[in-house]
């Protein structure tokens, strides 16, 4: 899905995985799409292994996973013009074009360059199911799926409702890396030119989860 919205590079910090991932994993980085950095951060600190301290505590929060994102802003810092913090299960897609490429202008256009762009979470769980459209149901459940593991998430189409209460919780960014200073899991916390919300009908965040 990156390399259909036009991102020239994935980096991804990798802990662990399976050895199904691992195959996806060594196909796209002989693309020359992904760089994978082994984080293994585990093997010096104790890492808590969830997002709540209370329920997995450790010497550093959920893997280390602000110190991997400032790790990713400095070392993109002058090889990529934008650079996009976001989880595996999200994906921050276009609303009115078909690329980043032709976002990111649009933004520059609207908001002004060198900003922290900030996407509203739009959440879409696992573990409830609409009914499919005819044409959408034949694709997805035709065979050639059958054999691929994980979630398919094409076919989970329920968006949780947006409140006024988590609109605006969890959302993620894209950001010109040398306009940063510090960073965190869900925002940018000391920039030169500040955060400005995207207006959803331009731009939102997809998660899965």
């Amino acid at each position: 899905m990156m390399q259909l919205l036009g991102v020239d590079r994935v980096a991804i910090y990798k802990s662990n995985c399976s050895p199904e991932t691992q195959r996806v994993l060594d196909y796209y980085t002989k693309k020359g799409l992904v760089e994978v950095i082994p984080w293994t951060i585990s093997k010096h600190l104790n890492v808590s292994h969830s997002w709540q301290p209370a329920r997995s505590p450790g010497d550093i929060q959920y893997y280390g996973q602000i110190p991997a994102l400032t790790d990713c802003l400095y070392r993109y810092m002058y090889q990529s013009k934008y650079v996009s913090l976001q989880d595996i299960d999200e994906l921050i897609l276009p609303q009115s074009v078909d690329s980043w490429s032709d976002l990111l202008p649009q933004l520059e256009k609207k908001y002004g360059v060198d900003k922290c762009y900030m996407f509203q979470n739009n959440l879409f769980p696992t573990n409830f199911m609409l009914p499919l459209p005819a044409s959408q149901k034949q694709q997805i459940e035709s065979p050639g799926w059958k054999c691929v593991p994980g979630v398919n998430i094409l076919a989970h189409l329920h968006q949780r409702r947006v409140t006024r209460e988590n609109e605006h919780f969890n959302f993620k960014v894209i950001t010109n890396p040398r306009a940063v200073f510090r960073t965190s899991v869900h925002d940018v916390l000391d920039s030169e030119n500040g955060c400005t919300w995207v207006d959803r009908d331009i731009a939102r965040m997809y998660h899965t989860r």
